[in-house]
This record gives structure tokens, sequence and C-alpha cells, in this order.
């Protein structure tokens, strides 16, 4: 999508007199949807108020036509690095605050394992399949998947998916749960898994071990997101 359209829509959408009650026709309500579109494509910025004016004052010189402060072809290139770095530095700040919790532990890989109810059955290891019930979210709290929304567990190879788990969940046992915070590099790195997961993202998970193998209830193949 062009940019030029972005900004458009989007000083349309903000600018005075924008609100939900306006929202009358069919177009209207599309426009609206695009703009939350937009939003959370560029949430990954984490916008200080006093930046979100910048932003806004670029988009305003784009739609009047007016010359612009900066060469965006010079600048245009930053916005990915720019995007990237600081969503690891809030990434960071997050998995610090959790480890610090009590009962978190740091393991080596940057993972942070935190037992939220203790199992009393085997502990997996990597070439078990296993059954799940889980919910993931971004650090924001986003939640971007839950088997237990779907109304079932999900079965899977533990070597198949993201690193995070295949490393976090072997500490279970069988009846146990721990939250997972997964460092992007553990999880799904500079590529994220779009649209749900954005590139550089930590994620949070809480992953409860129903069974290893045949272990536990026989339920349907229903996979988290799969590993790049």
């Amino acid at each position: 999508m062009r940019v030029g359209l972005l900004v458009a829509v989007l000083v349309a959408l903000t600018g005075p007199g924008a609100n939900a009650q306006e929202l009358k026709t069919e177009d209207d309500k599309t426009l609206y949807a695009l703009g939350l579109s937009i939003g959370r494509s560029v949430k990954v910025f984490d916008l200080s108020p006093a930046e979100v004016e910048v932003v806004k004052k670029g988009m305003t010189d784009a739609l009047t036509g007016a010359k612009p402060v900066v060469d965006l072809e010079q600048y245009g290139p930053k916005l990915q690095p720019l995007a990237k770095g600081r969503q690891e530095k809030a990434g960071q700040k997050f998995l610090d605050t959790a480890a610090k919790e009590k009962g978190a532990v740091k393991l080596p890989s940057g993972i942070v394992f935190k037992e939220l109810k203790a199992g009393t059955g085997a502990s997996p290891k990597a070439s078990d399949t296993v059954k799940v019930n889980y919910r993931g979210t971004l650090i924001t709290g986003t939640e971007f998947d839950s088997s237990y929304k779907r109304g079932e567990p999900a079965e899977f190879p533990l070597n198949g998916v993201i690193p995070c788990w295949t490393e976090g969940v072997q500490k279970l046992k069988v009846g146990g749960k721990a939250q997972l915070v997964c460092p992007a590099k553990t999880a799904y790195g500079d590529q994220g898994s779009p649209p749900t997961i954005p590139p550089n993202a930590t994620l949070v998970f809480e992953v409860e071990l129903l069974g290893i193998g045949g272990q536990g209830a026989d339920v349907p193949r229903a996979d988290p997101q799969p590993k790049k």
C-alpha cells in the first residue's frame, strides 16, 4: 500500500471530529477499520505522545502537499531499524522484569520460566509428542493464540515448534503449568509471524502440560504457531 494513501487515511481519521458516532456508512466503517489496521502496524514503534505529534506533522505535510522537512528517501529506510530497536528494547525490559518475579528462573537461552502449578507426572523429551493447553500474548497483553478459546487442547511434536517451547515445556511435568517469556530469538525472530506477531517480538505463553505421547486424553491435532 502506498505511503501517501496511508498518510491521507490516518490524517483523515485522526482529524477533528472523527469519532465512532460519525461512522454512518459502510465506507466510513471500512475506512475506520483501515485506520485500526494501520495503527496496529505502527504500534511497534511504541510512540510517546510527543512522537505521535511528530508523526502527525509528517502525515499532515504529505496530505497537504507541504514541503517535507526531511528527505523521505533518506529517512524512510531508517524506519525498519528504528522499529526493530524499539521492539528489542521493550522486549528486554519486559524480560528483565519477568526474571525478577518470585519463582522465575532465567534459562541460558534467555527464556524466563515461571512455574504456576506443579505437576506430578513425567517430563517430556524434545523428541516426544505433547498434549497441552496454552495461551499466547504479546508483551502488551494482546492475545494472538489460545487453545482454551478453541475449546480443545493442542497436540504436537515438541521439536517441531519454536525453540522457546522445545526448551521450556521440557521443564514441566504432566499436570503442571508454567509461564514462558520468550525472547524473539527463541520465538519468531526478525520475521515474526504476520499478521498477529510482529518482527522481533518477545512473547508470553501460559502452558499447561496435559500428557506425553499416549498419556492423557486423545485430542485432535491442533498445532500452535509452527516454527519458521
